[in-house]
């Protein structure tokens, strides 16, 4: 399992994901699932991955080979929107998922997979875009500023008690840890080390990049004073009255 989401405040958006793939008894495995592209005064994007590992890197193989084909239909450095490059990149997981299917089909098996893509073309406002696993795609909004992909429920409820419009850069990125941090907490498929990408609006260079790893100074102060503040916001509740509730 994994858990990824993308931000998008005025600044520019907020990219994080876990590196987790696989948890058992015996067995876990860490890949990152964070690419960024980076086309210099032209168009940041940076993509987010969940689901089937297999079509996972299939899709981000395939951007990367029509990158280097000159004679490729389309690239992502080609589109004129990123409503254009959202497409595409459903296209490239459909179309693996069918080069499978009748394997897939007879193992019971699953090669599904969810992306969201978001970045920025010149010349046009920062966009995030959820791919689902049938090739289409929804984008975020002015209400709910975020998309989340795999193990969303956990680290849900902090993006809507503090996620907004006007949010910095940093405290949107300081929110995403701790969402990560809480989805942790009560599901063990998703771990570190967690990534960050920060894209500043109309900055057209590569994203900063940040690695949190699980014993990084970082983020477990991040993590200290998020459950000593939980804790003490929990002990100054009002006491309920039973008294006046009293059958």
């Amino acid at each position: 399992m994994t858990y990824c989401l993308a931000v998008s405040v005025d600044d520019g958006l907020v990219f994080a994901s876990d590196s987790r793939t696989n948890a058992g008894v015996d067995y876990v495995a860490t890949y990152s699932k964070m690419s960024r592209f980076v086309f210099e005064n032209n168009r940041v994007l940076v993509l987010l991955t969940s689901g089937s590992l297999a079509t996972s890197q299939a899709v981000v193989n395939g951007i990367k080979r029509d990158l280097n084909d000159p004679k490729a239909d389309f690239d992502i450095s080609q589109g004129q929107d990123l409503h254009e490059v959202a497409q595409y990149i459903g296209k490239l997981s459909q179309n693996e998922q069918r080069l499978h299917a009748q394997a897939i089909e007879k193992s019971n098996a699953n090669n599904e997979s969810s992306f969201i893509l978001g970045g920025q073309i010149a010349g046009q406002a920062c966009e995030i875009f959820l791919i689902y696993p049938q090739g289409n795609f929804i984008s975020a909004s002015a209400e709910t500023p975020y998309l989340q992909i795999g193990e969303s429920k956990y680290g849900k409820p902090i993006l809507d008690r503090i996620i907004s419009s006007d949010l910095s850069l940093s405290d949107a990125a300081r929110c995403a840890v701790i969402s990560l941090d809480s989805t942790m907490r009560s599901n063990v498929s998703v771990g570190p080390p967690l990534e960050l990408a920060l894209h500043k609006q109309g900055v057209f260079q590569a994203p900063e990049h940040l690695v949190l790893e699980g014993n990084s100074a970082d983020y477990q102060s991040l993590q200290a004073y998020w459950n000593e503040g939980m804790k003490s916001a929990f002990n100054q509740l009002p006491k309920l009255d039973w008294d006046k509730y009293d059958l």
